[in-house]
């Protein structure tokens, strides 16, 4: 994830502004076309144009949720939980942006952004969120305690 990450990151400005417009414009044509509203291609490219901004930064968020993703889970099942997860894989995602961001400010048409560290480290928080609930609810649901009680019965 993170040659993933860093690949989008060594796209010039134009080739990165091209691919999320294309993702754009592909969603409010895709709409159009659900919603059968046969608007005209101007109409459609104002549209994307619109909703650029916004695809960009949910990329960014996905990017990081992705990574914090495949950086917690394997912590969780080596035994890594609860605050230290969080702690340690935060700093992971939140130092990898960073280090994105500054990657960023020696490629063409591109520059470092705060906002976009920001926008990262939401997204990995979300993803080690996700993780510790998902293991913990499958790991502690409430039927298990029950069998393993019966088990240790007999």
């Amino acid at each position: 994830m993170m040659y993933v990450i860093y690949s989008f990151s060594a796209q010039t400005g134009e080739e990165s502004g091209a691919l999320s417009y294309k993702i754009s414009f592909e969603i409010v044509e895709a709409r159009d076309h659900i919603m059968n509203t046969q608007k005209s291609y101007d109409q459609l490219v104002y549209e994307a144009n619109g909703i650029h901004y916004y695809v960009r930064k949910a990329a960014h968020m996905t990017e990081y949720f992705l990574l914090a993703i495949s950086i917690s889970l394997p912590l969780y099942v080596y035994g890594v939980r609860g605050i230290w997860l969080i702690l340690l894989a935060g700093i992971v995602c939140v130092g990898f942006a960073g280090f994105d961001e500054y990657h960023q400010s020696f490629v063409e048409a591109r520059g470092p952004s705060k906002r976009d560290v920001l926008i990262d480290s939401l997204g990995a928080g979300l993803g080690i969120l996700l993780v510790q609930a998902f293991c913990w609810s499958t790991l502690h649901a409430p039927d298990q305690h029950k069998k393993k009680k019966r088990r240790k019965r007999n």
